[in-house]
């Protein structure tokens, strides 16, 4: 299974960490995991903390059980965590092939071939703002690629590491 929420990606790798232990060890409903991130990191809304927890999921620092949603007794490791992205975020290996044929380009160039992965569903959910939310979701994979040390952004482009 491939996850396609992606937060944006934070100034600093610590952040993650700080974002997992704000995922209970108990299990919580979707509703209590999103007000704890919500409380401890002051995400401004709990579609951003629905999204976190999406995310954390995908890099297998949280989990998703019949009680609820739990956090993993894991510590966050940049190079699993970047296994984990590549492995299962949808786009992300995608996004890496482009910057490793083409690079280095500029966000909206990669957005450009990356366009037509846009999963068929997507295109007609929602048509005025597929290509909205896919950009910006292109552009959160190029920032979680820097965070994670698989891509560098300088000058105003992305390149493979």
């Amino acid at each position: 299974m491939k996850f396609k929420l992606v937060p944006e990606a934070p100034a600093e790798f610590g952040f993650v960490a700080d974002a997992q232990r704000a995922v209970p060890l108990v299990p919580g409903t979707e509703d209590d995991c999103c007000a704890r991130l919500m409380n401890r990191l002051d995400f401004p809304s709990r579609d951003v903390a629905r999204t976190w927890l999406t995310f954390l999921r995908a890099l297998e620092l949280a989990e998703e059980t019949q009680s609820g949603y739990a956090r993993l007794r894991r510590d966050p490791n940049r190079d699993e965590l970047a296994e984990a992205f590549e492995s299962r975020v949808y786009g992300v290996s995608t996004v890496l092939s482009v910057l490793d044929e083409h690079g280095p380009l500029t966000e909206q160039a990669v957005f450009e071939r990356f366009r037509e992965e846009i999963p068929t569903w997507e295109r007609h959910k929602d048509p005025t703002r597929v290509e909205s939310v896919w950009r910006e979701r292109v552009g959160n994979i190029l920032d979680w690629s820097v965070l994670f040390g698989l891509a560098e952004h300088v000058n105003g482009e992305y390149r493979r590491v």
